[in-house]
């Protein structure tokens, strides 16, 4: 159990049968009445943010959220085949529990498998990716000083917005979470 008044970011806690994680926290102290934590939560397996309020003493229990590394294989129609790389066990899941997570992860890469009491309810790829450009158009010499981007697609088939001088078969680094292209590799 963790009390409101030690409520951190990154914090994960249970209420009503759901899981959230506290994105924001602010203790509130005002001039007249009792203190009290306004939160913003997140709900981990739905992805809704709620705020809501707690008082200094009231107690929730703290969720127990299991990240596990495994290896990507293969996608067969809707599910995605991952191993896990000590016992060699493999686990399918649906779409629903992957949603775009995986459209910067090529076959036989690394993910972190998020649990919770063994429902598997999210894929964490890695931070940063490599991927080769397969189709783009191509630049023009010269027409670098407006910052302009075009937008290229990869070989996972995302589609990423890029600097005018990338060309086709260019590997470059992209960052998984926003989506951006980092720089060329």
């Amino acid at each position: 159990m963790i009390s409101a008044g030690d409520f951190r970011n990154g914090v994960t806690i249970e209420i009503e049968g759901n899981i959230y994680q506290i994105i924001e926290f602010q203790h509130v102290k005002p001039g007249k009445g009792a203190a009290f934590v306004r939160t913003k939560l997140k709900n981990i397996k739905s992805g809704g943010v709620v705020e809501k309020t707690f008082r200094p003493t009231e107690k929730c229990p703290q969720a127990r959220i299991d990240r596990k590394d495994m290896q990507y294989l293969y996608n067969d129609g809707d599910l995605y085949y991952f191993m896990d790389t000590e016992n060699y066990e493999q686990i399918a899941l649906g779409k629903d529990a992957i949603g775009d997570a995986l459209k910067f992860v090529k076959e036989n890469e690394m993910c972190k498998v998020c649990s919770h009491n063994g429902n598997v309810f999210a894929i964490e790829p890695p931070l940063f990716v490599e991927l080769v450009i397969t189709e783009t158009e191509p630049g023009f010499k010269g027409d670098t000083a407006t910052g302009a981007t075009k937008p290229a697609t990869v070989e996972t088939g995302a589609t990423v917005s890029v600097p005018l001088f990338v060309d086709q078969g260019d590997t470059i680094k992209i960052d998984t979470r926003t989506g951006e292209y980092l720089s060329r590799v």
